[in-house]
C-alpha cells in the first residue's frame, strides 16, 4: 500500500542494493527518524526470498506468530497450560494484533521483545530459578532488541514496567534483587547490541551532538538531534517538526482497547476479580502483567500516540484474561453472554447493511463511492472515516462473510457453555479476518498505486514525477523500482533529510515543474484527483494524456504514448 507500506519496504531494498545500512534512504534522500532493525530483517527476507511485497511480510508474520506462542508459554509457565492456551488464543485472534499487523509497522516486533524482556525479568527474580544470570542476559539483550527496533521505547517500557512491579511487590529496595539482575554485566551486554549502530549513525551523519530542545524548521542538526530529541524528546512532549502526526483523544485512546482485544475483552471484569498480591508465581505474574499494561497506557496518556502505540500492552492484558477463563466462574460466564450478545449485534448491523445497498450498483472501484478527509489522515485508522453507505455495495461479500461470521459466534455463546464458547468465539474471529482481508482487497485500488506502477513500468521510458509528499505514492517507487522527481513533495518525512548538505536535487516547485513538464524528455506525473485542476492549470490541456487511472489517482504523460 501507499504511505508508510511501501516506504518501509523501499527503504529495505534500498539497503539492500546500496550496501549501506547504517544511513535508511528514500528516492536518495536520508531518512534519519526510525531505528533500523525493522529495514534490516525485511532486507534479509528479500535476500533470502527476492524483492516481493509478500517477502516484506516475512518478519512481521514471524514476529506475531511467535508472539503468540510466547505469550502462551508464559501463561503455561505462570498459571496453567490452559490459562497459557487461552491466553495465546486470545492474542491470536483479537481485533488489534490482526488490524495492526497489516501495514509494515514494527509494533509487533516491539511486542514480542518487550514481552520476552519482562519474562526474562520475572524469570530471574524468581527464588526457584536456576539459571538466573542467563535471565538476565537475555533480558538485557531483549532491551537492546527493543531498542534497535523502535528506539528508547524499548528499554523504558520494561525497564518502567519492573520498576513499578518491584515497587508494589516491596521489593525495589531488595540488593538480593539487583544482584540477580546483574545490572553491570547486563549494561554491557545492552550497549554491545545496540550502541555501535547509534555510533555510526552519528559519526555518518554530523554535526555530532545537538542538544537543541526546540525544533526549528528548515535547519539541519544531524542523526544525533533528530532522532533522539525531535523523535524521542519533543514528540513525546507534542513538539516536533514536521507536524505530520495527530494523537487520539486520551478517554477514546482508552475506550479503544475494548475493540482491540475484542471479542477477549469482554473478560476484562473477571481479570480484575483475580488475585494480585506477589505471594506465588502466579500472583507475582499477574501484579507485573498489571503494572506493565498500566505503565504503558499511562505514558501514552501523557504522550501523543496512535491507536496502535499500545500494542506492547496486549501480551499483558492477553495473560490476565487467559488466566481469568481458565478459571472460570460467574464473571467469564456474564463475559461469554456479552460477548455473544455484541456479536449478535454486529451481525444485525452486518445484515441491516446489506439489505439497504441490495440496489446500489458498484462501478468502477470503490474509490468513486468514498469521501475524502484528509484532515484525518494523519491517524492510522483515519481512512474509516471515508466510508459512505453506497461504499459498502463494493463490500457485499465481505460483510456476507463477516455476518456468518458473527451469527455463529452469538449462536455458539449463547448456547455453548465453557472451552467450547470460548473456541466458538475464536472460530467466530478467524472467519471475521479473512472477511477483513476480502475487504483489504476491494480497497486496494484506493490504499495502493501499483496499477500505476504497473502502467509506468510497461510505458515508455521517461522522467517519473510523484506529486505531493514521497508517501502519497510510495506503492509506485516500490513496484516499479526507481527513483523520481517530488513535486511540492519537499515536507513530511523527507523535509529534514532535503537540508542535508548532501541531499540530492530532486525536489520540484511549481516553476520547475512546468520547465520539466514543457522540456522535450518525456515525463510521467502521478496525481490524486484534488491535484487535477493545478496540473491542468500548469500543464496545459494538451500536454495531459492519461496513462492509467486507479483508485481515484492517476498517471499523465506529456507526451501520447506513440510519440
Amino acid at each position: 500500500m501507499d504511505d508508510v507500506d511501501a516506504v518501509q519496504a523501499q527503504i529495505a531494498r534500498n539497503m539492500l542494493e546500496s550496501g549501506d545500512w547504517v544511513t535508511a534512504r528514500l528516492n536518495g534522500v536520508k531518512y534519519l527518524e526510525k531505528a533500523p532493525l525493522k529495514y534490516w530483517l525485511i532486507a534479509c527476507s528479500f535476500l533470502v526470498f527476492g524483492v516481493h511485497d509478500w517477502a516484506a511480510r516475512i518478519p512481521l508474520a514471524l514476529s506475531a506468530v511467535l508472539l503468540c506462542w510466547l505469550v502462551y508459554r508464559m501463561g503455561a509457565w505462570a498459571f496453567s497450560e490452559r490459562a497459557g492456551k487461552w491466553a495465546g488464543v486470545a492474542l491470536a485472534t483479537c481485533v488489534g494484533l490482526f488490524l495492526f499487523t497489516r501495514v509494515l509497522i514494527p509494533d509487533v516486533m516491539l511486542t514480542l521483545a518487550v514481552t520476552f524482556t519482562l519474562w526474562a525479568i520475572l524469570r530471574a527474580l524468581e527464588e526457584d530459578e536456576p539459571r538466573p544470570r542467563l535471565w538476565a542476559t537475555l533480558a538485557a539483550a531483549g532491551m537492546a532488541v527493543g531498542v534497535l527496533l523502535k528506539g528508547l521505547v524499548g528499554v523504558v517500557f520494561p525497564a518502567g514496567a519492573s520498576l513499578l512491579y518491584l515497587a508494589f511487590s516491596r521489593r525495589l529496595l531488595d540488593r538480593n534483587v539487583w544482584r540477580r539482575l546483574h545490572l553491570f554485566s547486563g549494561a554491557l551486554i545492552f550497549l554491545a547490541i545496540a550502541a555501535p549502530w547509534h555510533v555510526l549513525a552519528i559519526l555518518r551523519n554530523p554535526p555530532y551532538f545537538d542538544f537543541t530542545l526546540s525544533a526549528q524548521p528548515f535547519r539541519y542538526r544531524g542523526f544525533f538531534w533528530f532522532y533522539f530529541i525531535n523523535e524521542h524528546v519533543l514528540r513525546f512532549l507534542n513538539l516536533r517538526h514536521p507536524r505530520d502526526y495527530n494523537t487520539v483523544p486520551r478517554l477514546a485512546f482508552w475506550l479503544l482497547h475494548f475493540v482491540w482485544l475484542f471479542p477477549w475483552s469482554v473478560y476484562l471484569p473477571a481479570a480484575a476479580r483475580l488475585g494480585y498480591r506477589p505471594v506465588d508465581r502466579a500472583g507475582r505474574t499477574r501484579l507485573l502483567c498489571l503494572c506493565w499494561a498500566g505503565f504503558i497506557l499511562l505514558f501514552f496518556t501523557f504522550s501523543t500516540t496512535q491507536e496502535y502505540y499500545s500494542m506492547p500492552a496486549y501480551p499483558a492484558l492477553a495473560l490476565l484474561i487467559g488466566a481469568a477463563v481458565a478459571e472460570g466462574g460467574r464473571w467469564v460466564n456474564v463475559g461469554t453472554r456479552v460477548a455473544g450478545a455484541l456479536a449478535g449485534i454486529a451481525a444485525a448491523a452486518c445484515l441491516t447493511i446489506l439489505y439497504l445497498v441490495r440496489n446500489v450498483p458498484a462501478p468502477g472501484d470503490i474509490s468513486v463511492a468514498l469521501r475524502q478527509n484528509p484532515e484525518l489522515y494523519t491517524l492510522s485508522l483515519g481512512h474509516m472515516a471515508d466510508l459512505t453507505l453506497r461504499a459498502f455495495a463494493y463490500l457485499r461479500l465481505p460483510l456476507a462473510v463477516a455476518a456468518l461470521a458473527f451469527l455463529a459466534g452469538a449462536m455458539g455463546a449463547w448456547k455453548l457453555r465453557g472451552e467450547r464458547a470460548g473456541l466458538t468465539l475464536a472460530a467466530m474471529m478467524v472467519l471475521f479476518t479473512h472477511a477483513a482481508r476480502l475487504a483489504m482487497v476491494v480497497f486496494d485500488p484506493y490504499m495502493s498505486s501499483r496499477p500505476l506502477a504497473e502502467a509506468l513500468r510497461r510505458a515508455p521510458p521517461g522522467e517519473f514525477i510523484a506529486s505531493d509528499q514521497y508517501y502519497a505514492f510510495s506503492s509506485i517507487f516500490f513496484y516499479a523500482n526507481r527513483r523520481g522527481w517530488l513535486w511540492d513533495g519537499r515536507v513530511t518525512n523527507l523535509e529534514y533529510g532535503s537540508l542535508a548538505p548532501d541531499a540530492p536535487d530532486v525536489f520540484l516547485d511549481d516553476a520547475r515543474f512546468a520547465q520539466l513538464w514543457h522540456s522535450p524528455k518525456r515525463c510521467y506525473v502521478a496525481v490524486a484527483q484534488s491535484w487535477l485542476p493545478r496540473l491542468e492549470k500548469i500543464a496545459g490541456p494538451d500536454r495531459m494524456h492519461l496513462v492509467a487511472a486507479a483508485g481515484g489517482k492517476y498517471l499523465f504523460s506529456n507526451h501520447a504514448p506513440h510519440d
